[in-house]
């Protein structure tokens, strides 16, 4: 049975992964098109108890332990902070370690999930319908992480599959990448995105431009609408940014400043050359700066968002961030 709430497009490319075979697929592209989704979605048809051409039945004892996060046989390796967030439970140490305050939860997947999952793999099926394994964002794996994992992929016990689901192909080893069959993510067109964004409950006015803010990746502007972001919000940041206002900001992440400050400095570089703005409508944005000091401002942005994940103060990181937009959108040739 289908998940109604599934983008279409996410529908179609799960129905044609099944009908062809492999142990491993690399589920790859920008993200916010759903990864994690048409991941999801194959496991639960590689374990339900009666699957069917279009998936998972949705109704058999597998698929309800799926959808309770409880599956003997399905094996999650997330970062530990994703994996609170979605409501997948942690190993017990895991998460008596974060309990007692030793470390904080994982922004990585760690190699003790990755040892753990290699350990599942050589086990007999509980449930006699093989075991599945579920890596997402498979970039999230370091060198050691990733070659705990290439070993089992290079010789599979006959009854596991894997997914590993990325937005980062790129970072992942090669001999990663070698041992899966690929699949490129489909990039939906514009108004199938839109009506799509309309269906979980986006109001009209507000879809297209949340839809263009994220990069034409549907997934990623549902979820800034589910966090209160709204067309008026989204359109108001140059001009914002331009007075120096930091409420416009208020509730952002550093890594989110930055990646807003990025689209309006790649908006402002297009207008420049006479090309029509991505994420802003232009008639959002400022007269253009010069050249140079775009280039340059580009260059600190790309500086920063490496390193934006360290523990800065966050309120001094969004002041120097802000600053630094101000002085650019109002300087002089």
């Amino acid at each position: 049975m289908s998940n109604p709430l599934l983008p279409p497009w996410v529908v179609q490319q799960r129905d044609s992964l099944l009908a062809q075979r492999g142990h491993a697929w690399l589920l790859q592209g920008p993200s916010g098109l759903g990864q994690y989704s048409l991941a999801m979605e194959l496991v639960r048809a590689w374990l339900c108890d009666a699957p069917t051409a279009q998936g998972a039945c949705g109704q058999c004892p597998s698929c309800h332990a799926i959808d309770v996060h409880a599956h003997a046989d399905l094996c999650l390796l997330m970062p530990e902070a994703m994996m609170v967030e979605l409501g997948w439970p942690l190993s017990e140490k895991a998460q008596s370690d974060i309990d007692d305050k030793k470390r904080k939860a994982s922004k990585e997947i760690r190699v003790d999930a990755m040892r753990d999952a290699v350990e599942f793999s050589q086990r007999t099926s509980g449930r006699g319908r093989g075991k599945a394994v579920l890596v997402y964002p498979a970039e999230r794996m370091n060198h050691i992480t990733a070659n705990a994992l290439l070993k089992t992929l290079e010789e599979p016990p006959g009854d596991v599959k894997f997914v590993l689901a990325t937005g980062a192909a790129h970072q992942l080893l090669p001999t990663i990448r070698s041992r899966c069959m690929g699949h490129n993510m489909v990039w939906p067109e514009k108004d199938v995105s839109t009506a799509w964004l309309q269906t979980q409950g986006v109001p009209a006015a507000d879809a297209p431009v949340l839809l263009a803010a994220a990069g034409s990746r549907p997934e990623d502007a549902l979820l800034w609408a589910r966090t209160g972001r709204t067309a008026q919000s989204w359109s108001a940041i140059p001009r914002a940014v331009g007075q120096g206002v930091l409420t416009v900001f208020a509730d952002w992440a550093p890594a989110q400043v930055v990646d807003a400050l990025q689209k309006l400095c790649y908006d402002l570089l297009l207008a420049r050359v006479g090309a029509a703005p991505r994420f802003f409508a232009a008639s959002d944005l400022p007269t253009s700066p010069p050249l140079a000091a775009l280039t340059q401002w580009s260059k600190d942005l790309n500086a920063t968002a490496r390193v934006v994940e360290h523990p800065f103060n966050a309120g001094l990181l969004l002041e120097s961030l802000v600053g630094r937009a101000q002085n650019v959108l109002n300087s002089k040739p």
